[in-house]
């Protein structure tokens, strides 16, 4: 094995085995003998955060886990990030998420957060009880391509399909795309409100959203 993917799959190693101090220096290490600041984001990053993301779907980690490996990513990318070229930076992809108004639980926004950000979207979180307003105002701010809503709540949901409604008065219905995510929520309820797509968990919900913009 060559030292260059030695490096990426140590770099791996340190998301996927939650080695959030580790990863620090061997992206230190992997910058500092030459090599590709992209590669070592995809390669060894983003590939450890989608192995944490799979040994999640599968329930071997749980959500402390998964918040752990984000975090070891994130070091990582603190340390690369800077040294990528022009060119690699590529088109970015603008996503707004949040929890709807009246709903205060994160934690599965949060895992979808993660998991976007893992799939190269660049996402702009509106945190927990949000109006279905400020997700229409904030999407066509930032010029979003899709709007991510969760929530665990059945007396919340409408607020769900306040937002299509709100979109559909702007004439964004269709040209923004939403997502929708919870406990409570279900492909039925995605059709009934016209929701582009329901997802059950974080990492369906990226892949999800990588094939609404592959349409």
């Amino acid at each position: 094995m060559n030292r260059k993917m030695e490096l990426l799959q140590e770099l791996q190693r340190c998301v996927s085995e939650m080695e959030d101090e580790l990863v620090i220096k061997v992206a230190e290490t992997y910058l500092n003998e030459g090599y590709n600041a992209h590669e070592g984001i995809m390669q060894g990053l983003v590939a450890g955060m989608e192995k944490a993301g799979d040994l999640f779907e599968q329930g071997e980690y749980f959500v402390p886990e998964l918040l752990i490996c984000s975090d070891a990513m994130n070091n990582g990318l603190d340390v690369i990030k800077p040294h990528l070229a022009v060119e690699d930076i590529g088109e970015t992809i603008n996503v707004v998420i949040g929890v709807v108004e009246g709903d205060t639980h994160d934690i599965g926004k949060n895992l979808v957060k993660i998991m976007l950000e893992t799939a190269g979207f660049d996402v702009h979180d509106l945190g927990r009880d949000v109006p279905a307003v400020d997700f229409v105002n904030k999407a066509k701010e930032i010029d979003a391509r899709i709007i991510c809503m969760s929530t665990l709540m059945t007396t919340t949901m409408s607020n769900m399909q306040r937002v299509i409604e709100l979109l559909k008065a702007e004439g964004l219905y269709g040209k923004i795309k939403t997502m929708i995510g919870g406990a409570p929520i279900s492909q039925s309820f995605a059709d009934l409100i016209g929701a582009d797509a329901y997802t059950s968990n974080a990492v369906e919900a990226a892949k999800r959203a990588k094939l609404l913009m592959s349409c």
